[in-house]
């Protein structure tokens, strides 16, 4: 390891750096907002109930499962920042309508719904471009310590915002609070105006149809065994955590630790971990970022362990701190990994099929956990998902690109054997037949640093 001190002094000297990082802030404090100013207006809407709270959020889930390929096909066309620029104005203006149509009394499910869907599709414009605009910026070495400032400002916007919203709900209401939410994406389109001209990738600006390009995008995405074996093994771990953690968590801490106040306790010192692990990833400099990254996520599982013995809160507390250090610490090293090794003009899009391939099942997760406790019991369902996640650090390893593939690319691009360019195999092919092989540094069109 290195001294990261330079490296952080250097990129926070970076006006554009530092505009990315607020940016990103002011971003993620409204995402925190929306969805608590938004639960409170529909449920105090007449008619207003769980029922129409869900299908206002599928919605908006369902758009931004939908328009991810999309925005990463855009963002590798255009200018990344141009792209994040436009997404966050349109957020801008689909929340402010939900704001006025709450305040004025004129607000109803199917409405709601309609705009969830375009702020959805925003959003999915927004993320392949957010974090692929990094390389644009920095270079070297100091890129891991600009994602690890990144991935922190995500999480201290996140925990602002989710502050600021039961203070604003509590205060002014529902309506005020998606307003105030609203003035935060153009705040942040704001800051991403004053980045510094990023050229759009001329390899494909103007170039191939849409579906051409997301066919190339797909054959970069399954190029690569080690992004495969990754995506498969986060996909997995999020269908066993998303239940576990998020729908048996509270039931647990309503019948054995106190209730709400017990879980929010938990979900706070959770939000902490996150800044802690984001800090904690600006230092690290592993040589082998890929397989540190696959046994953090062994992690994950810590809370669960605790929660099944319904206690003690503090054990819980503890486990759940520990585990998102582990979660933030993988953030950091997989996304900088991707940068490095990803042609920088598809690296969008191979984010793009990374984000909708790792989430894609969540509500299958968040669906299952409910009927297999009712089935087996909370304790041992909690347990089951535990033991699941530990094992698929160790398992993923198997791969053997996995423990291979190096911080910094060397030498010059190589197929994989077995991956046929033409039409690439499946993850769980990929998985079945991997071997070993680094993949390679690609030039990239970057501008220097002011």
């Amino acid at each position: 390891m290195t001294d990261p001190k330079p490296r952080q002094s250097a990129v926070l000297r970076d006006r554009s750096v530092l505009a990315l990082l607020s940016a990103r802030s002011f971003s993620l404090i409204g995402n925190a907002m929306a969805p608590v100013a938004l639960a409170f207006a529909v449920l105090r809407m007449p008619g207003g109930s769980a029922t129409a709270l869900g299908l206002v959020l599928t919605a908006r889930m369902a758009a931004q499962v939908l328009f991810v390929l999309f925005g990463g096909v855009l963002a590798d066309r255009l200018p990344r920042n141009k792209v994040m620029l436009s997404a966050d104005i349109a957020a801008g203006v689909t929340q402010t309508a939900v704001g006025v149509l709450v305040i004025t009394h004129a607000a109803n499910v199917g409405i709601l719904a309609l705009l969830a869907v375009a702020n959805g599709a925003a959003a999915a414009l927004f993320e392949p471009a957010s974090r692929s605009l990094m390389p644009k910026l920095v270079t070297g070495d100091a890129l891991q310590s600009a994602n690890a400032l990144l991935q922190l400002s995500i999480r201290g916007g996140t925990i602002l915002g989710a502050a600021l919203a039961g203070v604003l709900v509590a205060l002014v209401g529902p309506g005020p609070t998606i307003v105030a939410d609203a003035g935060t994406f153009f705040v942040s389109a704001t800051l991403l105006a004053g980045i510094r001209a990023v050229r759009a990738n001329t390899e494909t600006g103007g170039g191939p149809r849409l579906v051409a390009q997301l066919h190339a995008g797909w054959r970069e995405f399954t190029a690569r065994r080690w992004v495969l074996a990754m995506v498969a093994q986060l996909a997995f771990v999020n269908v066993c955590l998303a239940g576990s953690f998020y729908v048996l968590g509270p039931t647990v801490a309503n019948a054995h630790l106190g209730g709400a106040p017990a879980w929010a306790a938990i979900l706070t010192v959770q939000a902490i971990g996150f800044v802690a692990g984001s800090t904690v990833a600006i230092k690290l400099r592993p040589g082998r970022p890929v397989l540190v990254a696959a046994l953090m996520m062994s992690g994950f599982a810590l809370p669960l362990f605790f929660l099944a013995s319904y206690g003690p809160l503090a054990a819980i507390i503890g486990a759940a701190f520990a585990a998102a250090i582990c979660i933030d610490i993988y953030e950091v090293l997989f996304d900088t990994t991707l940068q490095r090794h990803v042609p920088e003009e598809a690296l969008s899009r191979v984010v793009s099929y990374e984000s909708m391939a790792s989430f894609a099942f969540v509500p299958f997760g968040l669906a299952i956990a409910g009927p297999i406790s009712a089935a087996i019991g909370v304790r041992q369902t909690l347990l089951g998902a535990a033991v699941l996640i530990v094992l698929a650090g160790p398992v993923i390893l198997m791969v053997p690109s996995v423990r291979a593939i190096r911080a910094v690319p060397d030498g010059p691009e190589r197929p994989e054997p077995g991956l046929p360019s033409a039409e690439p195999p499946t993850a769980l092919e990929a998985i079945a037949t991997s071997t070993a092989g680094p993949d390679s540094r690609h030039t990239r069109d970057v501008e220097e640093p002011r």
